[in-house]
């Protein structure tokens, strides 16, 4: 499982079954799932090598190089906390060929845009249909696999696809910038969607389930989102009007969800103590990981002059080992349950951040790539524990519902990594870095204190 994995398959409520009408390849549909799953994984890292070179083609700053990563990032985590209904009402055949097709459609839109204000706007569509895929990739594999230990074998290879998009995100996306054009890091997901659709029109149809749909609170979510965001990016007096509609629009959002019998997130589920603990260190985690990725992106290249490609292959080592890191934690947590691991991944997380501290414009690209991989190991062996630990202290038919929120918290806080880590790094860019990785460091050490008082507790259902 890779750091933006979903939880384990037996562990999610079945939300499709397959249609009688006839029976398609089980594979087939599996690569449908797995490749709808890793471009949307990719396009989420894809990006961050090409910043610059977005910036020198269509004239944009420091926020507007911000808004480019957010705007897919939060659309993705405003909407995932609904969209997993909404694949069960239509069906997840049919909303992953609707998610797939606007995704595409979007990318080719990226790879067109004349300016910012377009590449912005085609990003946050982009967004949308990812949350739209996700949970019924997911589905689609649930229903081509009947059989248990089938389908957890078939849900761990659409797991890998996500770790392998995340360890060539970079990689591709500094070649595709360098050997071709920024551009091409858009249009390359047209081939790929297409394939995708293809191999969807053999497999069989999804059934149809009622599910209860929270539009207001869905709504005023975006909206506490994107303005909290664009408060953080822009500043200045329109960011302290956007923070007061973000206070107001999350205030109406507590007040909706409290009354709501079917809220997109049950606020009572934070009374567990172990559900709260692997929100905050999930978020935390990602604060950590995107966050770095983003800053070293433009690190390598802005500050040492490095090339796209050059940049992109600096992050090979640490990604490269996300998922073996992922299997060693899952077997570790299974051994010596998930707050072990947890520890330990928060602790090399927080040693590698500290080492980051002493990177100058001066400091070898190798050795900042070598400095990089604690980090990065420290966040994959913290993240399938902590998500093992928030689905078992949940019902079984509130699973799914909680992995949508946990996954939603860790978008959202990497989203706001770097819009926070963008304006520290524009008053400066190296002690920027170093506020950076500090707050990363410092937020890491308070989730692991939560998560070492946490561990030897019994857990208690919500």
């Amino acid at each position: 499982m890779s750091i933006d994995q979903t939880p384990r398959d037996e562990q999610l409520p079945v939300h499709e079954t397959e249609s009688p009408r006839h029976r398609a390849s089980p594979a087939l549909t599996l690569a449908a799932a797995l490749l709808g799953f890793a471009v949307i994984t990719l396009d989420a890292s894809v990006v961050n090598v090409a910043l610059p070179a977005i910036a020198s083609a269509l004239h944009g700053g420091m926020s507007g190089l911000q808004w480019v990563v957010d705007a897919y990032t939060l659309a993705f985590a405003a909407l995932m906390l609904s969209t997993g209904a909404f694949s069960d009402r239509a069906g997840a055949s049919r909303a992953y060929g609707v998610g797939i097709t606007v995704f595409t459609v979007a990318s080719v839109l990226c790879g067109l845009a004349p300016n910012l204000p377009v590449l912005i706007g085609a990003r946050t569509i982009q967004g949308a249909a990812a949350a739209v895929v996700l949970p019924a990739s997911l589905s689609l594999v649930r229903q081509a696999y009947g059989d248990p230990a089938r389908r957890a074998r078939a849900v761990a290879v659409w797991a890998a696809g996500g770790s392998v998009a995340v360890a060539l995100g970079p990689v591709a996306g500094g070649a595709l910038t360098t050997v071709w054009d920024w551009r091409g890091i858009f249009f390359i997901n047209l081939p790929v969607g297409a394939t995708a659709l293809a191999l969807l029109v053999r497999a069989p149809r999804s059934q149809r389930r009622p599910a209860p749909l929270d539009l207001p609170g869905q709504l005023t979510a975006g909206l506490t989102l994107a303005a909290l965001t664009f408060a953080v990016i822009e500043g200045g007096r329109p960011g302290l009007v956007a923070f007061a509609v973000a206070v107001l629009a999350g205030v109406a959002f507590v007040r909706i969800e409290s009354r709501q019998a079917h809220p997109v997130v049950p606020l009572g589920i934070f009374r567990d103590r172990t559900v709260s603990v692997a929100v905050a260190a999930g978020a935390a985690v990602s604060v950590a990981f995107y966050g770095t990725v983003f800053v070293f992106s433009l690190f390598f290249q802005q500050v040492q002059g490095s090339s796209a490609l050059h940049a992109g292959l600096m992050f090979l080592p640490m990604t490269a080992l996300i998922g073996v890191t992922n299997l060693v934690s899952g077997k570790l947590a299974g051994r010596h349950g998930a707050w072990l691991p947890m520890l330990v991944g928060q602790a090399l997380a927080v040693v590698g951040l500290l080492a980051l501290l002493c990177v100058g414009a001066g400091t070898s690209p190798v050795l900042v790539a070598v400095l990089l991989v604690p980090m990065a190991l420290g966040c994959a062996l913290t993240v399938p524990p902590l998500t093992a630990a928030m689905m078992d202290a949940v019902p079984a038919e509130r699973a799914g519902l909680a992995a949508g929120v946990l996954n939603s918290a860790r978008q959202v806080a990497g989203g706001l990594a770097v819009a926070v880590f963008g304006v520290l790094i524009a008053d400066g860019f190296e002690a920027g870095l170093r506020l950076s990785l500090a707050i990363s460091a410092a937020l890491l050490v308070l989730t692991g204190g939560l998560s070492f008082r946490r561990a030897g507790r019994p857990a208690r259902r919500s």
